[in-house]
């Protein structure tokens, strides 16, 4: 009897090993947000769930939240890229346990799909607005300081190549994104084989559960460009 209660614990613990094994390799995985770049859509230590079928199984679009590993030197100019509360701490032991997260995730970042390959962003217009491919966009998610019009804090004009993705975060005056490593390797823009997935769903703290859009209403008139 004893023999038969260990020999079943461990054939399930075997299947749960097995099942999360999978599951973090080819569906979701789960991330925090280390800093302020996406706020007020993402705040520091809210936990995301991560969907890896995009881009391998479907196409990423414009506005679509994304975690992609950082292309080169993004990082090192980003402060707070570890967990300093302890229930976050915990919970991210959790999820290695498991096999939801790696050891490796504070080298990925979180940003928004701006321009997809072929895309020409401009910014800004006299309006303030960014464009795409010559059409202004009404940026309801976009966080800045009172007073300001301006949804950059530097104009810019670049059109994404092959391959690649423009990303910007939400609170665009704190948010080391792709016009702000126009300097670094790649000219700020991310490789789509950096992309682990898109953000789906906010899963803690529980009072921040929420489905994350990509706002498609405000990239409905622009009209894709191939590279």
């Amino acid at each position: 009897m004893i023999f038969r209660f260990f020999r079943d614990a461990l054939v399930i613990v075997l299947a749960a090993l097995v099942v999360s094994f999978f599951i973090k390799s080819f569906l979701i995985r789960s991330f925090f947000i280390p800093t302020e770049s996406m706020e007020a859509t993402l705040i520091r230590d809210d936990r995301i769930i991560v969907s890896q079928l995009t881009p391998a199984v479907f196409d990423l679009n414009r506005g679509d939240v994304v975690v992609f590993v950082d292309p080169g030197g993004w990082l090192s100019s980003q402060s707070g890229v570890s967990e300093d509360d302890p229930l976050s701490r915990v919970l991210n032991g959790i999820s290695v346990f498991v096999g939801l997260t790696s050891p490796d995730d504070n080298q990925h970042l979180v940003k928004r799909v701006i321009g997809l390959p072929g895309d020409t962003v401009v910014c800004c217009d006299v309006t303030g607005a960014m464009s795409v491919n010559g059409v202004a966009l009404p940026e309801n998610y976009v966080q800045m300081p009172e007073g300001v019009s301006k949804v950059s804090s530097n104009d810019f004009e670049v059109t994404v190549p092959e391959g690649s993705l423009w990303m910007m975060g939400d609170n665009r005056y704190n948010s080391a994104d792709s016009r702000r490593n126009m300097d670094k390797p790649g000219g700020g823009f991310v490789p789509i084989d950096n992309v682990v997935g898109r953000a789906l769903v906010i899963s803690w703290p529980q009072e921040r559960w929420s489905w994350l859009s990509n706002y498609s209403s405000v990239f409905s008139d622009v009209e894709s460009r191939q590279p």
